[in-house]
């Protein structure tokens, strides 16, 4: 006659499970900042982006329409803040007069709400708004006539800081880390 012997248990020991979970933490200490480097790179790429899409929109209608459009920081997508907050949103509007305010509502051309996160967004030269004369020239640019707005993550992460520098022809140009963007 035969016998089974069931002493063989199907499972897992303690010790197995222990060093599958040691390895997986090990694996996840190492990905996880790896990850959140990533992201922040995608997201400001993406703002970045968003900004200077919003710039050339203004030039172009600003020579589409023959009239000055204003690019400026603004919190309520109403009003200009007079502030360099770019991070809380701005507003594109036909502003014939050059005054940098909204004087009816169909000269309102788009709105960018304030982000939510805590990434940061100003230029240099304490600059919170863009004028594009009808032939697509800025106007009114300190200094040199070059502009340069940084975004920053907060805790900063410098691989992750975008730049884009706006000069007198209106043209611009998104920077990456380096010379002319810290």
């Amino acid at each position: 006659m035969l016998t089974l012997r069931r002493d063989v248990s199907a499972g897992f020991t303690l010790i197995e499970v222990i060093v599958v979970i040691a390895i997986a933490a090990i694996l996840l200490s190492i990905a996880v900042p790896s990850f959140v480097s990533t992201t922040q790179r995608f997201r400001t790429a993406s703002e970045i982006n968003s900004f200077a899409h919003d710039l050339q929109y203004a030039r172009t209608e600003a020579i589409k329409q023959g009239v000055s459009v204003s690019v400026c920081a603004s919190a309520d997508g109403a009003t200009c803040l007079k502030a360099n907050t770019w991070h809380t949103g701005w507003i594109v509007f036909a502003d014939a007069a050059e005054l940098l305010k909204v004087t009816k509502p169909a000269d309102l051309l788009r709105i960018q709400p304030g982000w939510t996160n805590t990434d940061t967004l100003v230029a240099d030269n304490a600059v919170f708004s863009f004028t594009f004369s009808r032939d697509g020239y800025t106007v009114g640019l300190p200094g040199t006539g070059t502009v340069t707005t940084t975004l920053h993550t907060t805790p900063l992460n410098s691989a992750a800081t975008q730049c884009l520098a706006l000069i007198k022809t209106g043209r611009q140009e998104v920077l990456p880390v380096g010379p002319g963007c810290a």
